[in-house]
């Protein structure tokens, strides 16, 4: 059986498709809650992305805050939260709001006519919590 050679096309074409499929991107960040006392991080893979408070007793750790870029996944999203709220040794991130505001103006033009352009992004906020009775 004899091999071909890769055509210089193909390796360009697979290279781009590799270097846009890691643009999107996720910042995360947590704040734990004062009064909360620190637990042991948990596994990511264990936490769970809930949309609505559960009716199981539990204890609030503290919030994670998402900002996706525009090509992040759902996925990617829900990941990135995961993690977080892990670290701060949660069972299950709430979603509380996921919404777009502005978080910076634009300033163009001179100094006699000046344009402003509000500068918008998506943040997502969760509540980290841990279930009682564990």
């Amino acid at each position: 059986m004899r091999l071909r050679p890769v055509r210089a096309s193909s390796a360009i074409l697979l290279a781009s498709a590799l270097a846009l499929a890691g643009c999107a991107s996720v910042d995360v960040f947590s704040e734990r809650y004062l009064g909360v006392p620190a637990v042991a991080p948990t596994a990511p893979a264990s936490v769970e992305v809930l949309r609505k408070e559960p009716r199981r007793p539990h204890v609030q750790l503290g919030e994670v805050v998402a900002s996706p870029s525009d090509g992040a996944t759902t996925d990617e999203i829900e990941l990135a939260l995961k993690t977080e709220a892990a670290k701060l040794g949660a069972d299950a991130a709430v979603v509380v709001q996921d919404r777009t505001r502005r978080i910076g103006t634009s300033v163009s033009g001179t100094w006699w006519v000046r344009y402003h352009r509000p500068i918008l992004a998506r943040q997502i906020v969760a509540v980290a919590i841990r279930y009682e009775g564990k």
